[in-house]
């Protein structure tokens, strides 16, 4: 899916980069992602969340803080409050575009950040309806446990270097006045948005207590759901897809996601196929911003077994559509159905195998088995089997289609 490489002023006026993920089809809604301390727009659950998103119509916008990743400015002289500052400049940045933020999703401290900023650009901008957490601590001075024995250089110094996550940054005292200061409570209670809590409880770096007391701070609509065993920077790709699954879903309650008009001559719209991961071969399929499901492969096959087959969603659409078809004509007829189930297997087999051909070269066969519950009589039961037949899926599938394929620009 398309995506614009960008750079905006943040709170002291630095440029901040960022990457703005957009939808391959219309642009229904737009979300900030807020990374986690030290981290940068490309870690692994940013890149998957964003993705999910836009492939729903919703446009992400992803940046490095002030002093961080591509990020012009100083990161020793930046605190909680200038990251929520940053926050709010990213959403002056996308008003300004017309794509005022309605989500606000932040990861870690990016999660606390998220809390902290909400109202303020809410009041901004008017459109905020959602705001996510992904393992974010209710107390941000919670991450300078992370700073061990330099603390005290910090404080008594001004300022010192410590390492994190392999890599060297200089960690100022008016960080550490700041984040220790810093309330959330008061903030949590009044985001004027729907919340979704997000937390592993085997987080070894924030604990899942901290999600428990964002919960109880924030007023409903508020949700919970855990990320069971997964690490605090959600590193396992699936870990990272569940994710962004859960809050590609949620986020469909609070935003206004309206389908737009399908193209002329697509009497149901288009449906989109598009890859969610490159290096296998899982297929995030959408049929507008409301329907969304996954293809794969089998394990054997070199997939991941996520997702139905391709071959898998043919046999699904002949059963859905001759179980709707049967319960179309009994409900007409006023029949006594109660129940239909169809199961249908596919298969390749030689032509000569099937009725009237003679040839040996290989065809598709579909084999359903009709389930007909309630007490119809032997009559019925038949007039039910042969209107199966009416299905447009089958008549489909039974005659030759035609299938035009262009190279798109």
């Amino acid at each position: 899916m398309p995506m614009e490489k960008i750079t905006f002023p943040g709170h002291s006026g630095a440029p901040l980069a960022a990457r703005l993920d957009l939808p391959d089809g219309p642009h229904l809604a737009t979300a900030i992602f807020a990374h986690c301390f030290t981290c940068t727009k490309d870690i692994t659950a940013a890149r998957r969340i964003a993705g999910r998103l836009a492939a729903m119509g919703i446009a992400v916008l992803r940046f490095d803080f002030t002093g961080l990743g591509h990020s012009e400015g100083e990161f020793a002289n930046t605190s909680f409050t200038s990251n929520a500052a940053d926050l709010a400049a990213a959403a002056r940045y996308l008003k300004g575009r017309g794509m005022a933020p309605a989500m606000l999703v932040g990861h870690s401290l990016g999660g606390a950040a998220v809390l902290r900023a909400a109202a303020d650009i809410k009041a901004e901008t008017s459109a905020l309806r959602a705001v996510v957490t992904l393992g974010a601590p209710f107390d941000p001075a919670h991450v300078t446990h992370m700073f061990g024995d330099a603390l005290e250089e910090i404080r008594s110094k001004g300022k010192a270097e410590v390492t994190l996550a392999g890599r060297p940054f200089t960690i100022g005292r008016d960080f550490l006045e700041d984040v220790s200061e810093a309330d959330l409570k008061a903030r949590i209670g009044h985001l004027g948005a729907a919340l979704l809590v997000l937390h592993a409880p085997r987080d070894a770096t924030v604990g899942i207590e901290n999600a428990a007391l964002i919960f109880d701070a924030a007023r409903h609509p508020k949700s919970f759901v855990t990320l069971d065993d997964a690490d605090h920077l959600v590193t396992r790709p699936e870990d990272a897809e569940y994710a962004a699954e859960v809050i590609a879903a949620w986020a469909g309650r609070y935003l206004d996601l309206r389908p737009p008009a399908p193209p002329i001559g697509a009497p149901e719209g288009v449906v989109r196929v598009a890859e969610a991961d490159p290096d296998g071969f899982l297929q995030d399929v959408n049929a507008g911003p409301y329907h969304h499901a996954l293809a794969d492969e089998p394990l054997a096959y070199g997939g991941t077994n996520r997702g139905m087959s391709p071959y898998g969603f043919l046999s699904a659409g002949l059963g859905a559509c001759t179980s709707m078809t049967i319960r179309m004509y009994a409900r007409r007829k006023g029949w006594p159905l109660s129940h239909v189930r169809v199961d249908v297997t596919h298969d390749k087999v030689h032509a000569q195998d099937a009725e009237g051909a003679g040839t040996n070269q290989k065809i598709d066969s579909f084999r359903r088995e009709i389930h007909l519950d309630g007490p119809l009589t032997d009559e019925q039961r038949q007039r039910l089997l042969e209107i199966a037949d009416r299905c447009p899926v089958h008549k489909t599938l039974e005659s030759s289609a035609r299938i035009v394929t262009t190279l798109a620009a």
